[in-house]
C-alpha cells in the first residue's frame, strides 16, 4: 500500500521531505526500510544560518549531492531496490529527451531544485502529463494564488501530486514560481526503483 505525500514541518525541510516523499512515491509502505528514512534527515537541513542555527537555510546542492551517492551505495550493500543520480547545471533542464523526462517516463521521480515566492525551494516531480505539463508535489503547505498561466493547483492525487506546471516555465532562468532559475543554480536529483535495467 502506498503513503500520501506529506508536507513539511517547519520553513526550512522542504530538502528531506522531498526525499522521504521520494521513497512514499516509489515503494510500498511494506517495502521501506526505517534506516533509510532515518538517514534522509541525517543528511537534510546541513546548512547553517548568519546566527548559527542549524538548519534554518535548508539543504544544501553538496547534501543532495551526497544523498545520491548514498542511495546507490545502500541500494547496492542492502539489496534495496533504489537507484539515484544527481544533475546540475544544464544537465538538469526538463525537456523530452533528457535525462530527467527519460526517469519520469520510467516512474522514477525527481527531487528538483526551484524557486517558490522568491526563495530556494525542493520540489518533487512525479509524472508527465503530457508533452508540455509536468505533475510534481510542493510539500510546503498553503493555497497559492498564481498569477501567471501555467501553474496550477490539482486536486486528488495525495500519493502522486498537487501541482501541474508547463514544462518551458520549469527551465526558466529568473525566480518566478517553480522556475529552476540560473544553470549554476540548477540541480535535479532523479530516483528510480532499481529493477529497471536502463538508468536514465
Amino acid at each position: 500500500m502506498k503513503n500520501d505525500l506529506i508536507y513539511q514541518s517547519s520553513e526550512y525541510d522542504c530538502g528531506p521531505t522531498c526525499m522521504t516523499n521520494a521513497i512514499r512515491f516509489l515503494f510500498e509502505r511494506e517495502e521501506i526500510q526505517p534506516g533509510i528514512l532515518k538517514q534522509i534527515w541525517v543528511m537534510g537541513n546541513d546548512t547553517y544560518c548568519e546566527k548559527g542555527h542549524l538548519g534554518c537555510r535548508g539543504t544544501s546542492k553538496a547534501a543532495m549531492r551526497y544523498m545520491a551517492d548514498w542511495f546507490n551505495g545502500y541500494g547496492k550493500g542492502c539489496g534495496f531496490p533504489i537507484r539515484a543520480k544527481f544533475l546540475d547545471d544544464q544537465d538538469a533542464k526538463i525537456a523530452p529527451g533528457t535525462q530527467t523526462w527519460q526517469c519520469l517516463r520510467r516512474g522514477g521521480c525527481a527531487v528538483m531544485r526551484c524557486t517558490a515566492g522568491g526563495i530556494p525551494h525542493y520540489v518533487l516531480l512525479t509524472a508527465i502529463l503530457n508533452e508540455e505539463e509536468i505533475a510534481l508535489f510542493d510539500p510546503y503547505w498553503e493555497e497559492p494564488d498564481f498569477k501567471a498561466p501555467g501553474r496550477r493547483v490539482v486536486e486528488g492525487h495525495p500519493k502522486a501530486y498537487n501541482r501541474a506546471v508547463r514544462c518551458p516555465l520549469l527551465n526558466l532562468t529568473d525566480e518566478s514560481d517553480y522556475a529552476m532559475g540560473p544553470l549554476d543554480k540548477r540541480e535535479n536529483l532523479l530516483l528510480w526503483r532499481g529493477e529497471q535495467e536502463e538508468k536514465p
